[in-house]
């Protein structure tokens, strides 16, 4: 449902600390601002099915949505997992296609959708804002090839290490214990990571049997960041 107060935020402060529209002017920002609706969801609902038509991109202010391919069968593909101050949808808009997955809120969450006309017009007056897209897709195609790579030459061990060893990476030390919160269900994960949930069950065990981790719900405690970065090379 969208809602009907949308001065409770302060969108340009909110657009600004994207680095996708970090360095454009006030005059940009008030531009883009005035064009941007909130859209509120609760969790499980769906905001884009597949094949829908796109008609701009969204910001992540809070809560998380999943990105992902449906199948014949019934389970589904996990393609991203998105998060506050994350944008998505930009990529579909500017190929003129509907899009090609589902969208569905994982928790209760606040979006901004800004119009696909207000970027164009954006992408028209200024040469800076072009190219910051420009760099913004590029890091996607980087995240893609780094997906693929990831699921061609790396064990699923190392998957989900490398998905531990990512939700600590802003924690500073390179060893010592830490403590993570896993920021969805394990099926989304183990989606998220091109496993069975029953193999992401079967590793987390293993870890703890090797006294890397402990697993308590969705709190994973790292006993030390260098031994688990080491394990299964």
């Amino acid at each position: 449902m969208t809602s009907n107060k949308p001065d409770r935020l302060d969108i340009p402060l909110i657009l600004s600390q994207l680095p996708l529209f970090r360095e454009l002017s006030s005059e940009q920002l008030a531009l883009v601002a005035g064009v941007t609706r909130e859209k509120r969801l609760a969790k499980d609902e769906m905001l884009f099915q597949k094949g829908d038509p796109a008609h701009g991109l969204f910001v992540t202010v809070m809560g998380q949505v999943k990105l992902a391919f449906p199948s014949s069968q019934g389970n589904e593909k996990v393609v991203s997992i998105i998060g506050p101050r994350q944008c998505f949808g930009e990529a579909v808009m500017f190929m003129d296609r509907p899009y090609p997955v589902f969208a569905e809120a994982l928790t209760d969450t606040l979006l901004l959708h800004i119009s696909k006309s207000a970027i164009y017009e954006l992408l028209q007056r200024d040469a800076t804002f072009a190219l910051r897209m420009l760099a913004g897709l590029s890091l996607r195609l980087h995240a893609l090839v780094d997906d693929v790579e990831s699921y061609s030459l790396r064990s699923s061990t190392q998957r989900v290490i490398g998905y531990l060893l990512q939700l600590c990476e802003d924690e500073g030390d390179s060893a010592g214990e830490k403590t993570a919160t896993l920021p969805t269900s394990k099926q989304v994960i183990a989606s998220r990571l091109n496993l069975t949930p029953e193999t992401l069950s079967r590793i987390f065990h293993d870890l703890a049997e090797a006294k890397l981790i402990s697993v308590h719900g969705r709190q994973i405690t790292i006993h030390d960041l260098r031994r688990l970065r080491e394990f299964d090379l």
